[in-house]
């Protein structure tokens, strides 16, 4: 069965979506299936895939109102993507509406994606910047989540509520879910504060860090304008490698998939990470001072 991660982070501007469409073709690139998953309304990583979203025949949408199945709604990424998408528009903004009153609302998405599961290695679920039915829906179908985040003080705010948000999912929806790992990405290391951030960022969640980091690279922010993803677009650019080498880090790090489809019932929940210890990772006391912990170099 597919290992299904989310890649969430409630606050805006962090690089979810650039992460989901590089890591989704990244892990393409390293031989693995994979299904890409847009439940973002703005439909930015569909567009991100090469695949226009007005002219989509089927969406998530459709998935999630339960009038096409997964494998009717799927196409394929431009080439050379080398993954399926299931896309979204516009369209998706009126489904959390008319969900409110359906059965299984928020478990809708995690029925849907049993029936293709054994089609994939890794399903990647792209989430709005906000607690809403779709991003439930995506927290509901996943085995976990993989959270992208700049190396800044207000990033760990944020943080701070998607882990407490995590763990309430996990004690009453999904006892499969639990936090994959965080991803540093935009980083620039001539940047004293984030260098500091990053170091007591691994001192305090340690193995939940991942080894990789995501420079900040233009040719990342050029390829959707292109309709690609930047490890197609320019697989020689520093930030697209750094998403190939992240793809081979989650395959060498994520367990059999036998192991990631079975019941998660010992898995603790993920620790509740409270604005002092945000501050505390740090080094510094809660407060709008904190980020002057260092200067740029």
């Amino acid at each position: 069965m597919a290992r299904i991660f989310c890649i969430a982070n409630q606050k805006g501007g962090v690089g979810k979506t650039t992460t989901t469409v590089n890591l989704a073709a990244g892990l393409a690139k390293v031989g693995q299936r994979v299904l890409m998953i847009d439940l973002d309304p703005q439909g930015n990583a569909t567009m991100g895939s090469g695949i226009d979203k007005r002219e989509a025949e089927y969406t998530v949408y459709d998935v999630l109102l339960e009038s096409a199945s997964v494998a009717e709604a799927r196409v394929r990424a431009a080439e050379p993507c080398g993954y399926d998408v299931l896309a979204a528009n516009r369209e998706l903004a009126g489904a959390e509406v008319e969900m409110v009153a359906l059965d299984r609302r928020e478990k809708r998405l995690r029925t849907a994606l049993a029936a293709v599961g054994a089609e994939y290695d890794f399903i990647l679920i792209d989430c709005p910047p906000s607690l809403s039915l779709l991003t439930l829906n995506g927290l509901c179908a996943a085995h976990g989540v993989i959270v992208p985040m700049q190396c800044e003080y207000f990033a760990l705010e944020g943080l701070t509520d998607l882990v407490n948000t995590i763990k309430q999912v996990h004690a009453n929806l999904n006892r499969n879910l639990s936090i994959i790992g965080l991803l540093r990405v935009m980083f620039d290391p001539r940047i004293t504060l984030q260098q500091q951030v990053s170091e007591q960022l691994k001192g305090h969640f340690g193995d939940k860090v991942f080894d990789t980091v995501i420079p900040r690279n233009v040719r990342l922010a050029e390829a959707p304008s292109y309709g690609l993803p930047g490890v197609v677009f320019d697989g020689g650019a520093r930030g697209s490698q750094a998403y190939v080498a992240f793809a081979e880090e989650l395959v060498k790090k994520m367990p059999p998939a036998s192991a990631a489809a079975a019941p998660a019932a010992a898995e603790p929940a993920p620790p509740v990470v409270t604005p002092v210890a945000a501050a505390q990772a740090v080094g510094g006391e809660t407060g709008p001072g904190t980020p002057h912990a260092g200067t740029d170099a």
